[in-house]
């Protein structure tokens, strides 16, 4: 079992924080499912942005998954550890550090996977806000800036030093976005370098998939991000295969229908039923995208104005169809 400062999870397969997919709803839902750890959407340093609908909405800590992970992504050490402490003061129980995400709007801003380029920094950072918290802190890094200038290694060890509690690392550099395919050589040379438990990220999408990496890596976890997208079981099912070697079948079409509609209704709960289902809309998309014949229910769902109306489509579309693709 892997340890973060006092909290033990309960399995080693996390869910990789993600903007405008990981919200509490879909969080709470994956953690049902089986993941061991969720990480919020990544909430902005700058504590004058916090007024906004969107901010605001991150910053709900009360009623999240424990341990309640929050990610933070700024620059600026003082504002970072500032802003780390208002979110424990809100709830937090661990605090996650954004140096991965490789958007331009983050990067452009000296924030995300554009510290990578600036070790002292990354030291200055990390010693600040583990310093100004008495929650673990956890940081997510990519294997470098560019191919070039891959020193994962040394920011893992900076990390290490700083008394970062786990250490989650996507399989590619800023430069690379999300092109071409993750390499897991240097997640293997992070893991022998530090004793700090890491997640291994990056192109993970099934359980037998995730074996080969953890065994590629060394690496004591997996933190699934993209592939959870519509399919918030993934991480219970890789959890499952990793303990015991099995694969769990994918979710009946019932099943399945009953997990959307939780997802729908946590939506509507969470952000009030106007802007609900509008989020919904993207969600029902991602766990739709496989199936033979639903881009014109998509299309039709896509046009609908109310709850219920998006909850009686969703009832037809199961109960009225055969989609036994589904459950492939």
């Amino acid at each position: 079992m892997i340890a973060i400062g006092p909290y033990t999870l309960d399995n080693n397969v996390a869910l990789a924080p993600m903007a405008g997919v990981t919200d509490l709803p879909f969080r709470r839902l994956c953690k049902r499912l089986g993941a061991g750890l969720v990480v919020s959407e990544m909430v902005t340093s700058d504590t004058r942005l916090w007024n906004s609908r969107k901010s605001r909405q991150r910053l709900v800590h009360s009623d999240e998954c424990e341990p309640r992970s929050v990610q933070i992504a700024g620059g600026d050490p003082e504002m970072m550890a500032d802003a780390a402490q208002r979110n424990v003061e809100l709830g937090a129980q661990v605090i996650d550090i954004n140096m991965g995400c490789p958007a331009k709007k983050v990067c452009k801003k000296a924030a995300g996977s554009a510290l990578l380029r600036d070790e002292p920094l990354v030291r200055a950072i990390l010693e600040a806000v583990t310093a100004a918290v008495e929650v673990p802190v956890t940081l997510k890094i990519r294997t470098g800036w560019s191919p070039e200038q891959r020193n994962g290694v040394t920011v893992a060890r900076i990390a290490e030093d700083a008394g970062i509690a786990a250490l989650a690392v996507h399989g590619r550099t800023r430069a690379d976005r999300f092109n071409g395919e993750a390499e897991y050589r240097t997640i293997a040379e992070i893991c022998r370098a530090v004793d700090l438990p890491v997640f291994a990220n990056g192109d993970i999408a099934s359980p037998k998939q995730a074996g080969k990496v953890l065994a590629q890596t060394g690496a004591a976890g997996i933190m699934i991000g993209r592939a959870a997208q519509g399919r918030p079981w993934l991480c219970g099912q890789i959890a499952h295969y990793l303990a015991h070697g099995e694969l769990l079948p994918e979710p009946h079409r019932e099943e399945k229908a009953a997990i959307m509609l939780e997802h729908l209704r946590g939506l509507y709960e969470f952000y009030g039923e106007f802007m609900g289902l509008r989020i919904a809309r993207k969600h029902i998309g991602w766990y739709l995208q496989q199936a033979p014949g639903a881009e014109q229910f998509r299309r039709r769902f896509n046009q609908l104005e109310s709850a219920a109306e998006q909850e009686a489509a969703l009832y037809s579309y199961f109960n009225d169809n055969n989609f036994e693709e589904l459950a492939a």
